[in-house]
C-alpha cells in the first residue's frame, strides 16, 4: 500500500475552494490557478513532517513572502496564511 501524502491531503479542500491544481515537484507542491495555470504558492516540505515553508511567485521565481525569510507552518496554518495575504494572489 503507497504511503499517504499528508500535504497534498491537507491540500484538497483549499483547491477546490480556491480553483485550484497542485503540482508535485521538484521536492515541494505547485498550487496553481486552474483556470490560466498562473503560480499562486508553493509549498516544501521540511525535516518535520506536519510543517511546510510557504512561498510565493514573484513574477519571475519562488521567494519568501516577507522579508525575514521563508515561513514554516503546519499545512492547515499555509493554506489560511495563503487565503488572506493578497500579495499570493497578484498574478492570477
Amino acid at each position: 500500500m503507497p504511503e499517504r501524502d499528508l500535504i497534498l491531503e491537507g491540500l484538497e479542500a483549499f483547491c477546490q475552494a480556491h480553483d485550484l491544481v497542485v503540482e508535485k515537484r521538484g521536492g515541494g507542491y505547485s498550487l496553481l490557478t486552474r483556470r490560466t495555470g498562473a503560480p499562486v504558492a508553493r509549498l516544501r516540505p521540511t525535516d518535520d513532517p506536519e510543517k511546510v515553508q510557504v512561498m510565493w511567485w514573484n513574477g519571475e521565481r519562488w521567494k519568501a513572502p516577507g522579508p525575514f525569510g521563508r515561513l514554516t507552518m503546519p499545512v492547515g496554518q499555509a493554506v489560511d496564511y495563503i487565503a488572506s495575504e493578497p500579495a499570493f494572489w497578484i498574478h492570477v
